[in-house]
């Protein structure tokens, strides 16, 4: 199952004409979360956009650079605690319906994806996705990384790909994103994200209507600011582990 990009509103089409839940237009309200008027954009959309970029970019490679020690050193636990890869590779979906290589440090035993249809009864997540609490796939040294949210870090090499933001969306599954509605098709609007409003507002304790929501509220609340809020928020999210099961 695939995405057909077409259903996606890219915001490259300016004449494009975004509708709420009431089906009314709003043109006008979209145009000035853009900072733009009917003609374009505007500079300060197209500022924050570029600024986002930077930061990105800036961000990944000095991440990447002063955390190489400890990123050897997760890499080793892994490898020494079970057998399997140290690197989990699967796809997902990215901006208009793009998919790409999506990187984690293996928090789960080999085949785990496999497994998961048996687990189905047991799933404590509303809507499209899969969670539950004491997963059994998951790996005595993966319930301390997934807490802490360290098997995310891998993803800052897709951030150096382009595939992804830092703050964004988080990227779905295929399968899910193929169910998803006309409303929740806006989230892929954007890039996807390691860090987003869902991740700070309370993780895997939201129910997947309300995740869907702050993800479309920040796809139209963009900017620069917004960003760097985020990411400030998600520091003492990360360090309390509320919600990361």
């Amino acid at each position: 199952m695939s995405v057909n990009p077409s259903n996606i509103p890219e915001r490259k089409n300016k004449s494009r004409i975004l509708r709420d839940k009431n089906a009314r237009s709003r043109p006008a309200l979209f145009l000035r979360i853009l900072g733009s008027d009917e003609n374009g954009y505007g500079q300060a959309a197209y500022f924050d956009l570029a600024f986002i970029a930077f930061l990105d970019f800036l961000l990944a490679v000095t991440a990447l650079l002063l955390l190489l020690p400890a990123l050897m050193i997760l890499a080793l636990v892994i490898r020494i605690e079970s057998p399997g890869p140290i690197l989990f590779k699967q796809k997902r979906v990215g901006q208009f319906g793009r998919e790409f290589w999506f990187y984690k440090f293996r928090s789960m035993i080999v085949d785990a994806e496999n497994m998961q249809a048996a687990l189905h009864c047991c799933n404590q997540a509303s809507g499209l996705l899969f969670k539950m609490h004491n997963d059994p796939r998951v790996t005595k040294f993966g319930r301390v990384i997934r807490k802490y949210s360290l098997d995310e870090l891998p993803q800052l090499v897709n951030v150096l790909k382009g595939d992804m933001s830092i703050v964004g969306p988080r990227p779905a599954l295929p399968a899910e994103a193929a169910r998803y509605s006309t409303e929740q098709l806006r989230r892929l609007e954007i890039k996807p994200g390691i860090t987003g409003l869902w991740q700070v507002s309370g993780r895997s304790d939201l129910s997947f209507e309300r995740a869907i929501q702050l993800d479309i509220e920040y796809v139209e609340r963009r900017s620069a600011c917004l960003y760097v809020i985020i990411l400030i928020r998600t520091i003492p999210a990360v360090i309390a582990g509320t919600g990361a099961y």
